[in-house]
């Protein structure tokens, strides 16, 4: 998922309950809730390089106790460094009798790294739950198993959760201020409540989706949208509509999409628009897939299409220039799981955010690779 729904849920994570063992529970979980992402600093190597490495040793099991440790270390420094302005202060502060009739200071929550590093780990795992329910996925078991897995039930970026969990954060502190006006004494650790009902409505936002997900290969298993043998197929999500489906099907010689919506039964596809012919290979792209970006794409795409679409410029990157008696093409590859529009009607755009370009000199030499507008230098 994106940062957002990491942080959120981070939050609601320590607020429901862990927030009353620790000080720091609550900055502990934001901050392991989106730790793994650090390796987006991969993007100033390049796009290849980003591709490569972006969920990779920091979203495993391996990874998940070191970075809750990373964690707790950088909140050990930061309570080091109040515990000296609280001494400073205190030194510089002079001795004041407390008046008759005033309440107690209240005493700094204490600190339990034991509970504090069972916070940060719970979060770091939630990053990696949460990352395996898009379509993207990750490899949980990297090094020792380099399969991608891939829930599909949620897009990545999901308005509904975004609405869930930003309400349990919010609500509280609307309550705590309707409570200050009539006079009523604020209550500590307040918000448990939401945070368990935000964290709970998650699983049930995911319970939906994974039942309608379901559904909807089971009406493409029941419908013959293909006119030749189905391979293998798959369903791929929507923001919001938790009904709505973007199905991609694989015969022995076409890829087919199609829209699907799991509540009616319906199921929209074209022969005409909807139908991707597989190329046979050639020399291009051959050569193309022994490219380091085709060999971290076809690594990560699943539902990856490599096709020679001739001289076609490609954005961010100029086309070679040779001397006549040398030949170049652009070698293509997309991802069909990402190969459509998310908020429109679904069809296919043809210029997929996560696609991946390649210029091949005379059937067999690298002149340069692109992904996102972005050339690997």
């Amino acid at each position: 998922m994106e940062p957002i729904t990491h942080f959120l849920t981070g939050a609601c994570i320590g607020r429901a309950g862990l927030n009353r063992k620790t000080a720091y529970a609550t900055l502990a979980a934001v901050l392991a809730a989106e730790a793994a992402d650090v390796d987006v600093l991969w993007w100033f190597a390049g796009p290849v390089e980003e591709l490569k490495h972006h969920r990779g040793i920091t979203h495993t099991f391996i990874a998940a106790p070191v970075v809750a440790g990373v964690v707790v270390g950088a909140v050990w420094l930061f309570d080091r460094w109040v515990q000296v302005r609280r001494r400073r202060r205190m030194a510089a502060a002079p001795l004041q009798k407390p008046e008759p009739g005033a309440p107690e200071p209240r005493l700094p929550q204490a600190v339990h790294w034991g509970w504090l590093y069972a916070t940060a780990l719970i979060a770091a795992l939630s990053h990696l739950l949460l990352d395996w329910t898009n379509n993207y996925g990750l490899r949980p078991f990297f090094p020792f198993n380099p399969r991608w897995y891939a829930g599909s039930l949620v897009f990545i970026a999901e308005p509904v959760l975004w609405a869930l969990l930003a309400l349990a954060l919010v609500m509280p502190w609307l309550l705590g201020l309707t409570d200050s006006e009539i006079g009523a004494r604020r209550k500590p650790f307040c918000g448990r409540g939401w945070a368990i009902f935000a964290l709970c409505g998650m699983v049930v936002v995911w319970g939906v989706r994974w039942a309608e997900h379901a559904h909807a290969l089971a009406l493409l298993e029941q419908t013959q949208v293909a006119t030749a043998q189905v391979k293998r197929m798959a369903a791929e999500p929507y923001p919001v509509n938790p009904f709505l489906w973007h199905v991609v099907l694989q015969t022995a010689h076409y890829y087919q999409t199609a829209e699907v919506n799991s509540r009616t039964g319906e199921i929209d596809s074209d022969p005409q628009t909807d139908v991707i012919y597989m190329q046979p290979e050639t020399a291009a792209t051959e050569a193309a897939k022994l490219t380091p970006l085709g060999q971290v794409y076809l690594d990560w795409g699943t539902w990856a299409v490599v096709r020679d679409v001739g001289k076609v410029p490609v954005a961010g990157m100029d086309p070679p220039r040779l001397p006549p008696d040398r030949q170049w093409t652009t070698v293509e590859f997309t991802d069909l799981r990402f190969d459509y529009s998310y908020i429109g009607s679904g069809r296919a755009t043809r210029r997929s955010p996560l696609g991946g370009w390649v210029y091949i000199v005379d059937g067999r030499d690298d002149a340069g690779e692109a992904m996102g507008g972005r050339q690997q230098k």
